[in-house]
Formats: structure tokens, sequence, C-alpha cells
């Protein structure tokens, strides 16, 4: 199983939706999956990132609500970044 290592950023994006168990939910059930190695499922559209996040993953944990992660060789997955479209690619 894989650990969690968030980037001071991403604690920051965290804390601004840590008040609506909906969206909560829904990550967690996404880290769920980044941890135990689980495929992501297409319906949460992932794929990788070019430009400022080159060498980063994308999904859409539920409409415009994404995670952008690390997924490292070794046993550590780095969240990246949490949030909107608007509020990741400026």
């Amino acid at each position: 199983m894989k650990k969690l290592q968030p980037t001071t950023q991403y604690k920051k994006d965290y804390k601004k939706y840590r008040n609506n168990p909906k969206k909560v939910e829904a990550l967690k059930e996404v880290l769920k999956m980044l941890m135990s190695e689980q495929p992501i499922p297409a319906a949460y559209k992932p794929h990788m990132l070019l430009g400022e996040y080159k060498g980063c993953m994308e999904c859409h944990i539920e409409g415009d609500f994404l995670l952008i992660w690390i997924d490292e060789e070794t046993d550590t997955i780095e969240l990246v970044r949490l949030g909107s479209h608007s509020e990741l690619f400026k």
C-alpha cells in the first residue's frame, strides 16, 4: 500500500473543501484507490498533464473538482493540488 505525501499547497487547497462532506467523501474514494494501487476508473478522466504540471496526473473527482498528484516509483504518492480548473490552471 502506498503512502500519501501532501504538499503544502495541497494542504491549503484542502482547507477550502474540508467543510464540504460530499467533496471530501468523493476525494477519500479516489485516495483509497491511489493508496491501494487500483486503476482510477475512466469516469474520473485520469490523464497526464503537460506544461506547468508536466509529469503529474490529474483526475476529475466530481465535475470541476480536480486532484493533481505524482505517483512516484517509490511507495509514495505526492498530492500536489486540489481544486477547480480556474484555481489550478491560471
